[in-house]
């Protein structure tokens, strides 16, 4: 009986059972693109792998925010401690200024004082020992306040100058500003003394056989005091008399120029009394005795300003 060989057949493997489900499946396996897995294969072969740029660069902003918002407030911790100590020698310097302040303040009366007692003590000595002629050389010399008849002359600068025409008050060179100058009022003095004047004061200020009229800058100093303009000039004498002797002299012709062609400003009346101040201090040049044992003071009383 002949025997049929065996089969050799294989069997097939079994389905999987989403196998009519490829499309899903391909989905579910490859969720990123395979571009995108790609790049970022690159990147971190290249080292650039890690965060994105954009998200750096805002962790970067956020971190310097941060620090300085801490730096602010340390810096705000550290004034607030500091603050009452700044607070403490602030008020100790401001008590210094103010007690300098008034020790000046009192140093500065008692100096003005003693200036008055020595002026008041040598105008009695100068009436005591001037002799007969005593009253005359006290006038002459500032000693005593006076009052009487005289003129009034005020001389101000052009009104172009008062809108900011400058410039310096002294008497070197000269350039037409409109101010008056010391020399100006130089000579303005000094023909009121020759005019037959008695006693002259200029702002208050009394001047005397010594008296000088300069300039510093902006300012016109008499005996170093600075005037600010208007200068008013008072003058003791024959009011009428005085007045027309000033303008008809070389001095008074000089003033009018300065009128009519540079704008200054000047007004001259007669007054029926002027009252003038006696000078702060008097200084007494020589000293001799006189004939029959009296002591004879004498002060420099020649007449003229520089």
């Amino acid at each position: 009986m002949s025997q049929q060989p065996p089969s050799r057949s294989s069997a097939s493997p079994p389905k999987r059972p989403d196998a009519s489900m490829s499309l899903l499946t391909n989905v579910m396996d490859h969720s990123l693109d395979d571009g995108y897995a790609e790049a970022a294969a690159r990147r971190r072969a290249d080292g650039q792998g890690g965060l994105p740029r954009t998200l750096r660069a805002k962790l970067g902003l956020a971190a310097g925010l941060v620090l300085a918002a801490v730096v602010v407030t340390v810096g705000a911790a550290q004034a607030r401690i500091s603050a009452p100590t700044l607070a403490k020698e602030r008020e100790q310097l401001i008590d210094r200024i103010q007690r300098e302040t008034s020790a000046a303040d009192k140093l500065k009366s008692s100096v003005d004082a003693l200036r008055d007692s020595v002026g008041a003590t040598q105008r009695d000595a100068l009436k005591q020992h001037g002799g007969d002629k005593a009253e005359l050389v006290s006038l002459l010399a500032g000693g005593t306040a006076v009052h009487g008849p005289g003129v009034k002359l005020v001389v101000d600068d052009a009104k172009e100058a008062d809108q900011g025409g400058g410039g310096p008050r002294e008497s070197n060179g000269f350039s037409d500003t409109g101010r008056v100058r010391d020399r100006d009022m130089q000579r303005v003095v000094n023909g009121l003394w020759q005019s037959g004047a008695e006693a002259i004061a200029v702002n208050g200020q009394r001047l005397t056989a010594l008296s000088a009229i300069r300039a510093a800058g902006d300012a016109i100093l008499v005996d170093n005091k600075p005037l600010v303009p208007p200068y008013t000039v008072l003058a003791v004498g024959d009011g009428k008399r005085l007045r027309g002797r000033f303008q008809d002299s070389a001095d008074g012709a000089y003033l009018h120029v300065l009128q009519k062609d540079y704008g200054v400003r000047a007004t001259l009346s007669a007054e029926d009394e002027v009252r003038l101040p006696a000078a702060p201090s008097l200084i007494v040049r020589t000293a001799q005795p006189q004939a029959g044992g009296a002591d004879k003071s004498g002060a420099d009383t020649g007449k003229g300003t520089s």
